[in-house]
């Protein structure tokens, strides 16, 4: 921890201003994982063959009940379509897609900020890095004194490099994370499109079977 803190002050005062950027994007990506971990719980293909075996035995009312078990987002996709069910194909599909347009905001929302944060983080970190070059170009052009000439220059590189090292070692958190909370949420987009495509097949199936 002392070789931390250490390295914190001498990259001062952008490092510092990074890791106000790392707190806030690693506060994004732990709300993100529990909102996908919490809302997402459902075992879709499990809940979807109860659907299915309620709707073929005319129970529609008990589907939506099953559906209003948990407020889950998949569950009132589906909901939003068995509610429509005696008003034909057309209103089930509207239904369905105006829940969809509803829930993928949700899903998707304040991720493409990790993106942006990660430019940030970079660009603080090169502003740190300019400033410490800065110190040690001037250390070398103005000071006569080796001792302190040398002092200087040290102190002005290791600014540079610190705040370098930071700057990318936080875009690299904030990108990975971007990359596994996309990955999840396309994960869970697919997933509920998937559920409404099969609904609106069962159901304007039905009267057919």
């Amino acid at each position: 921890m002392e070789e931390i803190w250490h390295a914190m002050l001498e990259g001062a005062p952008f490092s510092f201003i990074n890791i106000g950027v790392l707190a806030f994007s690693l506060a994004i990506v732990a709300e993100r994982l529990v909102f996908m971990l919490t809302k997402y719980r459902v075992n879709a293909p499990e809940f979807m063959a109860q659907v299915r075996k309620l709707v073929q035995a005319g129970n529609i009312d008990r589907a939506i009940k099953l559906c209003e078990a948990a407020p889950l987002p998949l569950l009132q996709v589906i909901k939003s379509g068995l509610t429509q069910v005696n008003r034909g194909e057309e209103a089930i599909i509207a239904s369905m897609d105006e829940k969809l347009s509803e829930e993928v905001p949700n899903l998707e929302k304040r991720t493409p900020w990790l993106w942006t944060l990660a430019n940030l983080a970079t660009l603080i970190g090169l502003l740190g890095t300019v400033r410490g070059l800065i110190k040690a170009f001037k250390a070398v052009g103005e000071i006569d004194d080796p001792a302190q000439k040398q002092a200087l220059l040290t102190g002005g590189i290791s600014e540079a490099m610190w705040n370098t090292f930071l700057g990318l070692l936080i875009a690299v958190i904030c990108m990975a994370s971007h990359l596994l909370l996309n990955s999840m949420a396309k994960k869970h987009k697919h997933q509920m499109e998937a559920a409404a495509q099969k609904l609106e097949n069962l159901l304007t199936l039905r009267p057919k079977g």
